[in-house]
C-alpha cells in the first residue's frame, strides 16, 4: 500500500513526539506472514468415450458428459445409457458403463454388490438393499442465460406420494458381468450397459442404486421427475460422481 505524505516535517516530529518516539527511531520490523500452498490444479484424464476422472490434490471425482431426455413422469432410472431406457430416466448417457466402473475404481470407491430379492441358501425371499461406497452425484449445466449451475442430482428426483426430494445417497453396487453360455469366446457382458447405469428403483443389474427398498413395478414406483428444476431436453449435462470415503461417512 502506497503511504502519501500529507503533512510538513514538523507535523511529523510533533505527531512522532506525542507517542514517545524519536525521528532516529527504526521502524518495527514486521514478521513475514507464513507461505501458503498453491492450490493443485486439476487434473482430467479420458478414461472412456464422455467419461473423464479428475483429480485435484487428494480428491478424485468422475465426470460423464450427459444430456436431458427426460423432464416428466416417473423414473427407473437417474442415468441411463443412449438407446436403452430414455423413457425412464432424465438424463442419457453415450456411454460404456464399464468405463464408469472403472473410472469410480480409479477414483478410490469400491464396488459392494447389487440388491438381491432371494436368497439361494436358504432358497426363498429375501431383500438384501444394495451397497458399496457411497457417491455424490452432482450435475452441472449452464441454464437459458448462460449461467453454470450446479446442483444434487437429488433436487431433480422427488417422492411420488410425498412431492420431496430424494432424500438419500447413491451407493456403488457395482453391477455384474455375465458370460454367453453358448459363446465362451465372447468376452462377459456388463449388465448395465442395459441401461441402469444410476437407478432410483432397486435392479440386481444396477452400478450405482439407493440402499433403500424402492419398488420397480410400474404401480409401486416411488419417484418421479421434478419437472420445473430440470432445463429443456437436450440440455447437456456434467454429472459429478464424488466417492464419499469411509471415514467421511462414518463421522456423520
Amino acid at each position: 500500500m502506497k503511504m502519501h505524505m500529507l503533512t510538513s516535517c514538523c507535523g511529523v516530529l510533533a505527531a512522532l513526539a506525542l507517542v514517545g518516539c524519536t525521528v532516529d527511531d527504526p521502524p518495527p520490523k514486521k514478521e513475514a506472514a507464513p507461505a501458503q500452498p498453491k492450490p493443485a490444479s486439476a487434473k482430467k484424464v479420458e478414461v472412456g468415450k464422455n467419461v473423464f476422472l479428475e483429480i485435484e490434490g487428494e480428491q478424485r471425482r468422475v465426470l460423464v458428459e450427459s444430456y436431458v431426455c427426460l423432464r416428466k413422469g416417473q423414473l427407473e432410472q437417474f442415468l441411463t445409457r443412449k438407446r436403452t431406457k430414455e423413457h425412464e430416466a432424465i438424463l442419457a448417457a453415450d456411454v460404456d458403463a464399464r468405463k464408469i466402473h472403472e473410472a469410480l475404481i480409479l477414483a478410490k470407491a469400491e464396488p459392494g454388490a447389487p440388491v438381491r430379492f432371494f436368497d439361494p441358501v436358504k432358497r426363498e425371499a429375501k431383500y438384501e438393499p444394495a451397497h458399496g461406497t457411497v457417491i455424490k452425484v452432482s450435475v452441472q449445466y449452464k441454464d437459458e442465460q448462460g449461467q453454470t449451475r450446479r446442483h444434487p442430482a437429488q433436487q431433480w428426483i422427488r417422492s411420488f406420494k410425498t412431492l420431496k426430494d430424494l432424500e438419500h445417497d447413491f451407493v456403488f453396487a457395482g453391477s455384474h458381468l455375465i458370460s454367453d453360455p453358448a459363446d465362451k469366446t465372447r468376452p462377459p457382458f456388463y449388465v448395465a450397459n442395459d441401461g441402469d447405469v444410476i437407478c432410483v428403483s432397486n435392479f440386481e443389474t444396477a452400478m450405482l442404486d439407493l440402499p433403500i427398498k424402492s419398488p420397480k413395478d410400474n404401480d409401486d414406483l416411488a419417484f418421479e421427475a421434478h419437472t420445473e428444476r430440470i432445463p429443456p431436453l437436450e440440455t447437456r449435462v456434467l454429472v459429478i460422481l464424488e466417492p464419499v470415503p469411509a471415514k467421511a461417512k462414518d463421522k456423520k
